[in-house]
């Protein structure tokens, strides 16, 4: 499993939760040391224009979008989950990677603050893989003022949450494409159990 280095912010404390959820990963910052990964964690905190200039410079932005395409085991963690969709309000004119038929919004400032900081709760979409065991109503920890959208008809499996007037994805899987809005590193023991889950979706068969 590599972890993506490409500048994320919060690339530290992933790599600490993913050791004692006992799922290391070894950090690279060489494309070409990703490019045979069994597994694939892209981490992200930021403005998403900044982030995804970063990620593209890093060389990593193919990467990534060929072993999506392959159907890898591959887990984005906050704005790593906005860098999957075609683009973001937050910087308008700036493509995402797009391998995702969604786009991310920011929370209308109607009775809650912006940005949403703190814990909320997860509801799961269907019965992903990476909420096994994570029971309906469980508290994790966001640090967001923007969210994925996808059309209506096509919403995936993974888990909502409500922000106000807001209900939004806080969680996506497809296949084995899984990513977060919440910050597993951050959420304790149920953000602990996630990123074990995703070893799990690792280590077992492919589907």
């Amino acid at each position: 499993m590599v972890l993506i280095d490409y500048g994320a912010g919060n690339l530290h404390s992933v790599e600490k939760a993913l050791l004692a959820a006992g799922v290391p990963a070894r950090r690279a910052a060489d494309p070409e040391v990703a490019r045979d990964a069994d597994a694939l964690v892209l981490p992200g905190q930021g403005h998403f224009g900044q982030v995804m200039r970063s990620f593209e410079r890093s060389g990593f932005a193919p990467v990534v979008a060929a072993h999506i395409a392959a159907d890898a085991p591959f887990l984005g963690i906050c704005v790593g989950l906005q860098l999957l969709t075609r683009g973001s309000e937050e910087a308008p004119g700036v493509p995402g990677l797009g391998v995702l038929d969604a786009e991310v919004r920011r929370f209308p400032a109607r009775g809650v603050s912006v940005p949403q900081m703190g814990w909320n709760q997860i509801r799961p979409l269907g019965t992903p893989a990476l909420l096994a065991g994570i029971d309906s109503g469980a508290f994790v920890y966001f640090a967001n003022s923007y969210f994925v959208t996808f059309p209506e008809a096509a919403v995936p499996s993974g888990a909502e949450t409500v922000y106000g007037e807001t209900r939004f994805l806080s969680a996506v899987s497809i296949g084995r494409l899984h990513a977060t809005q919440f910050h597993p590193e951050k959420s304790q023991a149920v953000g602990l159990r996630v990123l074990r889950n995703f070893g799990d979706v690792v280590r077992g068969p492919r589907t």
